[in-house]
């Protein structure tokens, strides 16, 4: 069966250390400086690659409790990252200040097909993640 605890937890590491090797790619060789937002995404994205690294190792049936809380707050910045970056650029400045490091946070640095832009990408991968802790939480079968 492929909703084991030990592939949910596969799909979880698989998925964060892709963003995070993404966001480092885009920033450190592509030059692209992250904003304010960007920074607190990868702030939450990051430990999950080695959160989910330990708790497949040691077959810890309380990862998904440690990585839900990261991955919902994660997908809850992405979608309003998103939502001001497509629709509402002008509320960014009631809510938090994108501009303090000199990039703004509705600047749109990279599109695909005019609407999947690195706030997205992050929401889907913290999206996945989510499903994939919560589908283990639902399992107890390990092999």
């Amino acid at each position: 069966m492929l909703l084991r605890k030990r592939n949910l937890y596969l799909v979880a590491l698989a998925v964060s250390l892709c963003a995070m090797l993404g966001s480092l790619y885009y920033s450190e060789i592509k030059g692209l400086t992250p904003c304010t937002l960007c920074w607190y995404q990868r702030i939450l994205m990051y430990p999950i690659v080695f959160l989910s690294l330990i708790g497949l190792r040691y077959r810890d049936h309380m990862l998904p409790r440690y990585v839900l809380p990261l991955s919902l707050i994660g997908g809850a910045i992405a979608a309003y990252h998103y939502v001001i970056q497509m629709f509402h650029p002008a509320a960014v400045n009631g809510f938090i200040n994108c501009t303090k490091n000199g990039v703004s946070c509705t600047t749109i640095d990279l599109s695909y097909f005019g609407f999947v832009t690195i706030p997205l990408l992050s929401l889907i991968a913290f999206l996945i993640i989510a499903g994939a802790m919560f589908a283990a939480l639902r399992t107890g079968d390990w092999k």
